[in-house]
């Protein structure tokens, strides 16, 4: 059975809600303007999100309103590495500013890193004012702890000059390649065969000393007279039979080097002129039979392909032999050498030389005498000067008549000084060449051969003429030209030696 409604049941009453539990929001009082939440998916745009300007709703009964979501216009606690300001730098007096145009700085995005917390403050940012690092650390890998309280004003670092930089030095020229050492060292570590001679005296030699009589006669007469004249016959005597013992000297060593070294400007070889000149010195005088610590190796500093059979027992090289060609042809150029030495051209062409030296300083001499006579007679008159010539004539053609078996040998003797220089020049080739080194020696020829063409070249190509030895001039060479000495050699290159 249904009742009526009752009247006063239908007014509504005062509705009291009950009290919200904390932390619970409210539901709206009827009639307010806050719409309720909307249902997920609906239009009605949902909360803002962290960083928008509305603030979340005051909690029921609180009249303090709740603090800001981050990001939010009121001042939150500052996101680690945000653009809050850092302490300054040590020394600095201005702070870095914000980002720019930011009220407030946004957080960082999430792949944003942190960054680092500096030594002495925060990195600057764009725009902001320029500020000098802190100084270094007094000792690498030390922070430097610096003072609190007031910092002093940044001030510029010292101006350092800049350097100018050095120029990378200049390499070195790389060592020049050796010589080849094309020897063919047939007694290496063998034993040899000594030569019963180790030296003569071949028909060049006995030319050599027969063309030097009349010098030495000649020398003797002058030691005589001024040794008798000035000292007396008996200290004159002495002094006779001196000079004419000191010959020996050719044969002794320590005199023959102080020769080499004085008067030829031979020295000792170093070290490594040593290591390559001993070499192929014993395989020449291996094969020839000879001693090799005989005789004394030396050395000229020169740059012509040259060497020299001196005294009795020296033989000198040019560093440019010694140094710039193959090791077969310098074995060919001392072959030659030790076959001046074992024919005895050395030893009795220094002979011949110092016992006719007194004669040749006494002709010196009185050409001297002439010359400055003619050259006095000459400012006086021409009459005085033909006077001059009349005597000095007279003097000459006495001579051949009183004693002309001096006086033709000695002007024929440089003519046949030369030819028997020539003679033992071809007799040390063909020596060379029986120890095998025809073809070495043709190749040195050879060489010197070119040498004398480029220098008629160049002469040619400056509009020059080079004076060519002719007449009288050529018979006083005491060497044959190249293509004589080839030419002796061609049988033994025939045969292939």
């Amino acid at each position: 059975m249904s009742y009526p409604p009752d009247p006063a049941a239908q007014e509504p009453g005062p509705v009291y809600p009950d009290p919200p539990h904390p932390g619970t929001p409210a539901p709206p009082y009827p009639g307010s303007a806050v719409p309720s939440p909307p249902y997920p998916g609906s239009a009605v745009p949902s909360p803002p999100y962290p960083g928008s300007a509305a603030s979340a709703p005051p909690y029921p009964g609180s009249a303090v309103p709740s603090p800001p979501y981050p990001g939010s216009a009121a001042s939150a606690p500052p996101y680690p590495g945000s653009a809050v300001p850092a302490p300054p730098y040590p020394g600095s007096a201005v702070p870095s500013p914000p980002y720019p145009g930011s009220a407030a700085p946004p957080p960082p995005y999430p792949e944003t890193p942190a960054p680092p917390s500096y030594p002495g403050g925060a990195p600057q940012y764009p725009g902001a004012a320029p500020s000098y690092p802190a100084a270094p650390p007094a000792h690498p890998g030390v922070t430097p702890t610096y003072p609190s309280g007031p910092q002093p004003t940044a001030t510029a670092p010292p101006y350092i000059p800049p350097q100018t930089p050095q120029a990378a030095p200049t390499p070195a020229a790389p060592p020049e390649a050796p010589a080849p050492d094309d020897l063919d060292y047939r007694h290496a570590g063998s034993r040899i065969h000594v030569a019963a001679h180790q030296r003569g005296a071949d028909a060049t030699a006995i030319g050599q000393l027969a063309v030097q009589v009349p010098g030495f006669l000649v020398s003797l007469a002058v030691v005589a007279s001024f040794a008798v004249g000035i000292l007396g016959t008996a200290m004159g005597w002495l002094v006779i039979l001196a000079w004419l013992a000191s010959g020996a000297l050719v044969f002794h060593r320590p005199t023959e080097l102080a020769f080499a070294r004085h008067v030829m400007k031979l020295r000792a070889p170093l070290a490594e002129e040593r290591a390559r000149l001993e070499p192929i010195w014993r395989e020449v005088t291996a094969r020839a039979g000879i001693e090799a610590h005989t005789y004394e190796l030396m050395v000229e500093n020169s740059t012509d392909l040259n060497a020299v059979a001196a005294a009795g027992h020296v033989v000198g090289v040019t560093t440019y032999a010694l140094n710039e060609i193959p090791s077969s042809n310098l074995a060919a150029v001392l072959a030659h050498e030790l076959g001046h030495h074992t024919g005895g051209h050395a030893w009795t062409g220094l002979l011949g030389y110092w016992y006719s030296l007194p004669g040749r300083i006494a002709w010196a001499f009185m050409r001297g005498i002439a010359r400055i006579a003619i050259r006095v007679a000459s400012v006086f008159s021409l009459a005085a000067t033909g006077m001059v010539y009349l005597f000095i004539g007279m003097f000459v053609i006495g001579g051949f008549v009183a004693a002309w078996y001096i006086t033709v040998p000695l002007v024929a003797a440089p003519y046949l000084l030369a030819y028997v220089g020539r003679q033992g020049e071809l007799r040390a080739d063909r020596q060379a060449a029986d120890l095998g080194f025809a073809p070495h020696l043709a190749q040195v020829l050879h060489h010197f051969q070119a040498q004398e063409d480029a220098v008629k070249a160049q002469a040619a190509a400056q509009g020059r003429q080079l004076k060519e030895p002719g007449g009288l001039a050529k018979l006083l060479t005491t060497h044959p030209d190249n293509y004589t000495r080839l030419q002796a050699l061609e049988p033994y290159l025939q045969l292939g030696r």
